[in-house]
């Protein structure tokens, strides 16, 4: 009989706001294909149906949260007594074997379905407060990052990406290394393998002659586009014609378009703003090289996808990047915060085409071996086994005590 798993989740296809809903939806796909019964219970997105069913998988969104909220805390408390309403009708109608918490903004639920169920938690950690904001400055922030420390605490084992968010975890709320599981993202090289009109689909977007240098990710200072465009304009004067494509939303799209212009290069930029999964399987395979300029970077799904994609990596050189962009062999790294020496990485890509095929072959090889979700289920899956071996020889020794 499969098990059950709840996975609880703030964001989840279609509602895409960063990286985590493309972790979940791809791992809780893989978890299902392994025979787990799966339930994501996640918040409503418009247009979306209430309850899905995809063989194993059922997607539940929370419909009953649609009170007027006065602010982000309270929003998120909205959204966890809605989650809390939808895990326990399916709880009382057959009960869950485990849960699977991603991120602070799902630690209330959780831990009251710990609390009342004796469920065990695993917890993803895919990111924290004080890595995006370079520190804890304000109470939100604060109240942040002790949730955070909450749902480490009560979670039987933690799931982080790379070697640098273990270190993080472990420095900032002091969990034990012994208590965490590095099993980094994935992506689907074969999704890549698509038939289109290549020379339609690029002369949209740039002229024959331009190298198309592609930046994927939200619009938020810790993702580094306004490095980027710094390098921009560094590049531009030593390869005339380059040209940047910026895919992504966030309250920082604004300025960066006034940086654009300030810097002297905004016709050589296009900010195309959201992007669907199939338009943007298309820009990466025309472009020359995908560029990953983050300030912070937990882990960094864009460069997997790139080289999945065919494209060759410049990143910068910090978080999980370091993890499997490996300079110079599957991928060129460069220092974090620093134009002079993004520009000069991506220089590299587009001026040497013998680098260039060596990094596409490399990368392209190690996705395939390593970071592919059908790999990461189940190293997920046996994480979970763990657990649930774990707390049921702690369960029947609780027996055995009270007989």
């Amino acid at each position: 009989m499969a098990k059950r798993l709840l996975m609880l989740c703030w964001e989840y296809p279609p509602r895409i706001i960063g990286g985590l809903a493309r972790v979940v939806g791809a791992l809780a796909l893989e978890l299902a294909n392994l025979n787990y019964e799966i339930h994501v219970v996640t918040a409503d997105h418009p247009g979306a149906a209430e309850h899905e069913i995809q063989g194993n998988l059922h997607i539940h969104r929370v419909k009953t949260q649609t009170d007027t909220t006065p602010d982000f805390v309270s929003w998120v408390n909205r959204l966890n007594f809605g989650l809390l309403q939808y895990a326990l009708a399916i709880h009382k109608d057959k009960p869950f074997d485990l849960i699977h918490a991603h991120d602070w903004m799902v630690t209330d639920s959780a831990w009251v379905l710990k609390s009342a169920f004796g469920i065990p938690i695993v917890t993803t950690i895919h990111a924290t407060e004080s890595g995006r904001m370079h520190g804890i400055h304000n109470d939100l922030q604060r109240y942040i990052h002790q949730v955070e420390w909450r749902l480490t605490y009560e979670s039987w084992r933690v799931i982080v990406n790379s070697k640098h968010m273990s270190y993080e975890l472990n420095n900032l709320f002091n969990t034990p290394l012994n208590k965490i599981d590095i099993i980094p993202n994935g992506t689907y090289p074969k999704a890549f393998d698509i038939s289109f009109d290549y020379h339609d689909m690029r002369n949209k977007l740039a002229r024959p002659y331009q190298k198309i240098v592609l930046y994927v990710g939200r619009m938020v200072r810790e993702k580094g586009a306004h490095v980027l465009l710094e390098a921009a304009a560094k590049i531009i004067p030593q390869l005339p014609g380059t040209r940047f494509l910026m895919v992504g939303t966030g309250y920082y799209l604004d300025d960066l378009k006034a940086m654009a212009y300030h810097y002297g290069i905004g016709d050589d930029v296009s900010f195309l703003g959201y992007v669907d999964d199939d338009e943007l399987k298309r820009i990466y395979k025309i472009a020359d090289a995908v560029v990953i300029p983050s300030l912070y970077e937990p882990f960094g799904i864009v460069a997997l996808e790139g080289m999945a994609a065919q494209v060759p990596v410049v990143c910068s050189d910090t978080g999980g990047l370091l993890d499997f962009v490996e300079h110079m062999h599957t991928g060129v790294t460069t220092y974090a915060g620093d134009a002079n020496s993004l520009a000069w990485g991506i220089l590299q890509v587009l001026k040497d085409e013998k680098l260039k095929q060596h990094l596409i072959k490399t990368a392209h090889a190690k996705v395939n071996k390593i970071y592919n979700w059908e790999v990461i289920a189940k190293q997920t899956a046996n994480v979970y086994e763990q657990v649930l071996s774990e707390s049921l020889k702690i369960g029947k020794a609780k027996i055995a005590l009270k007989v």
